[in-house]
């Protein structure tokens, strides 16, 4: 009768008995090392064991790429290992790795790309190189990526956030940030550490595939924004963009104060409002009925900080024949930005107002306003805005002292957009981002990721723009 066919053999001594007996550690630490399945690995999710939902002392198995808590001998973790004959394990802390049941650790140079996947880690050198190189990487199926331009997986109508994530992992100096800051070491928040991480994950050149899963950030926006926000819920993108960027700035140890925060100095500006009363009930004056200011009455004039600007669409024809429909309506950038003239005058609750802009951002966020929704019905404006990529002047919309001095042209940076019909979940969102290096412009959906050509950008229902000032060399 034939002897049936010998397991590995595992190794029932530690470490040191094996060394005193001749072999040294590395050799029998090697020996389940064959085993480790790196097409398996995905530690995008949530860092949660799979049976106890524990978040404290997680493993990962290298061969099936399960999440076990612990590696004592009541842990998941062992009885995986002696269940299912998987043995290499690493911990997602610390990134150290063991063989189970056994217990020792394996301290092999040939784990180190599992590790740099885990959590990479790109020197300052690298950093600077990001917008200055076309360089392409190949990913565990040779396929080529391109770092920092992958797709992101919508886990199920998420892609209101991956818009916003992709948009804001290519501001050169937000991501530059975010990418070299140790958040963990500094004690941040889970909202700013989970951040970092998927930025610096989106901008890994030695990456196991070409896309990544926000799985992580989105549980804990989730957390953190007390369920507004979902991964299972289309939510309105400028609404998480407002709410992102005001909790990373709170997060970041911001207050009032401007330049409190990377996310203050980069994107706050400020506007003033002047406002004038409609005068007392009855038949309006002729300037009244003109939408004018009367100079010879009282103006309160007002200071308040933003983010981002909101600019009113005209509005979109009701009425129109077969013809018509065909021909959609269309308006300059430039039209939509008199509002911040500090001339044009706004009928607002019983009151005129005036808007210029005093101080401008470095980067100048724009949210075309396209949604508009009653006790019945959400309605979508498809008026599409032009807008040129290069040098946008903005100077007749501001009385920045410093605008001369600093810039008053912007290049666009990032361009949301929204096709469909306005019901949640019943649109989708989609994000132009250019290469710094090459000017190359790319369309991103989700996991789709395709060259365009600028033309095509011009086409989009545009609804979140980010601008970058141009610093006046001349001045």
């Amino acid at each position: 009768m034939e002897e049936p066919q010998a397991k590995r053999v595992r190794l029932n001594s530690p470490p040191e008995s094996v060394a005193e007996a001749g072999s040294s550690k590395n050799d029998s630490t090697d020996l389940y090392l064959d085993t480790i399945d790196r097409h398996m690995l995905d530690f995008d999710f949530e860092k949660v064991c799979s049976v106890s939902l524990s978040q404290i002392n997680v493993y990962a198995c290298l061969t099936c790429g399960k999440y076990y808590q612990g590696r004592g001998k009541s842990s998941h973790a062992y009885f995986h290992s002696m269940d299912k004959d998987h043995h290499v394990f690493i911990n997602l802390q610390t990134l150290k790795v063991y063989v189970l049941p056994d217990g020792y650790e394996v301290d092999n140079a040939s784990l180190n790309d599992i590790k740099y996947v885990l959590n990479p880690i790109l020197t300052k050198a690298q950093v600077h190189q990001l917008d200055t190189t076309l360089k392409m990487s190949y990913d565990l199926n040779n396929k080529k990526y391109l770092p920092g331009f992958i797709g992101l997986n919508n886990v199920k109508a998420n892609d209101y956030v991956n818009v916003v994530i992709q948009a804001l992992a290519h501001i050169p100096s937000i991501r530059d940030y975010f990418i070299l800051e140790d958040f963990e070491k500094k004690g941040s928040s889970q909202l700013v550490c989970r951040f970092s991480a998927l930025i610096r994950k989106m901008w890994n050149p030695k990456a196991f595939k070409g896309q990544v899963s926000p799985h992580e950030l989105l549980q804990e926006i989730s957390n953190a924004s007390q369920k507004k926000f979902k991964l299972t819920e289309q939510s309105n993108a400028i609404d998480f963009l407002s709410w992102f960027l005001n909790t990373l700035h709170k997060d970041l140890g911001g207050t009032r104060k401007k330049n409190s925060s990377i996310i203050y100095k980069k994107f706050q500006g400020e506007v003033r409002v002047e406002s004038q009363d409609f005068g007392s009930a009855g038949a309006p004056t002729e300037k009244e009925a003109l939408l004018l200011f009367d100079e010879a009455k009282e103006i309160k004039s007002t200071t308040s900080p933003f983010l981002f600007l909101a600019l009113d669409l005209p509005p979109a024809p009701l009425y129109q024949d077969e013809k018509d429909k065909e021909i959609v309506p269309q308006v300059p950038l430039t039209t939509i930005l008199a509002k911040f003239d500090g001339h044009k005058v706004q009928e607002v609750a019983n009151q005129m107002k005036r808007y210029s802009i005093t101080r401008l951002p470095q980067f100048l966020i724009f949210h075309i306003k396209r949604f508009n929704k009653n006790s019945w019905t959400s309605e979508k404006n498809p008026t599409i805005v032009n807008f040129p990529i290069k040098n946008l002047d903005v100077s007749n919309f501001t009385t920045d002292p410093d605008a001369e001095k600093l810039g008053d042209h912007y290049d666009l940076l990032a361009n949301i957009c929204h096709e469909g019909k306005p019901d949640a979940g019943k649109g989708t969102y989609k994000v132009h981002v250019r290469h710094r290096g090459t000017g190359q412009w790319y369309q991103i959906q989700d996991l789709i990721v395709e060259e365009i050509m600028p033309q095509m950008i011009f086409m989009s229902e545009s609804y979140i723009q980010i601008w970058e000032r141009k610093r006046n060399t001349k001045a």
